[in-house]
């Protein structure tokens, strides 16, 4: 088993800081001081997780407070109440949905990742972070169930990504998807009959980058 070492609350208590002036200044609202100093656990150890491994392609510790926490914590916030379960498919390093977990506790949040480098990484920041979250090893098909909303960040073959994550949204459920404008009619093909979309909404400090909220409609049964 490869040995870390222990985490520096200095470091975490400093990478909160830096997470909450990045978030004022792409006028987002900070993160009180609890949840600030859990992102900067999370941000810490993904850090140290990623001086090993490749866990994300952006590997500065700007990029990762950017990119990473600020758009994913952008999400959460974007999300309508009422979600009950969600599932994030090809989590990677936990983007959109640990930090969904983290800002928003009432929903049950699943990760679903295929490759074992990321899954031991989500299971080690659900450990360090104390959060109830169901991570899945594998193809999110096979948890052979539904929910009501499901999100999903670039990954590769991102054409079947979205046909095979837009089968798992409950009727009346919502698909989210964090992509860019040049991306966005194609995603919307790929996604199918049966979603109606809102318009996109700018992620911070972007002027290419957004989220898109399909709402899939509901299904009478016995309707061909």
């Amino acid at each position: 088993m490869t040995s870390w070492p222990p985490s520096d609350p200095g470091e975490s208590l400093a990478l909160g800081q830096k997470l909450n002036e990045i978030l004022l200044e792409l006028g987002e609202a900070p993160l009180d001081s609890g949840l600030a100093g859990e992102f900067g656990a999370y941000a810490a150890l993904l850090i140290r997780w990623n001086a090993r491994m490749n866990l994300t392609a952006v590997r500065d510790e700007e990029g990762i407070l950017r990119r990473h926490f600020a758009e994913s914590i952008a999400c959460a916030r974007i999300l309508p109440a009422g979600i009950a379960t969600l599932l994030d498919y090809g989590s990677g390093a936990g983007f959109p949905g640990l930090p969904i977990a983290l800002c928003r506790r009432e929903i049950a949040v699943t990760l679903a990742e295929s490759q074992g480098k990321k899954v031991a990484f989500l299971r080690e920041a659900a450990r360090v972070l104390g959060i109830v979250v169901r991570i899945h090893g594998g193809r999110a098909e096979a948890l052979g169930q539904r929910f009501d909303c499901v999100t999903l960040r670039a990954v590769d073959r991102m054409g079947d990504a979205v046909r095979a994550a837009s089968s798992l949204v409950a009727d009346g459920g919502l698909l989210v998807l964090l992509t860019t404008t040049v991306e966005e009619f194609a995603i919307k093909g790929w996604a199918g009959a049966g979603f109606s979309w809102e318009a996109g909404l700018p992620l911070p400090g972007s002027s290419d980058r957004l989220v898109l909220l399909g709402h899939r409609e509901f299904v009478p049964r016995g309707t061909l």
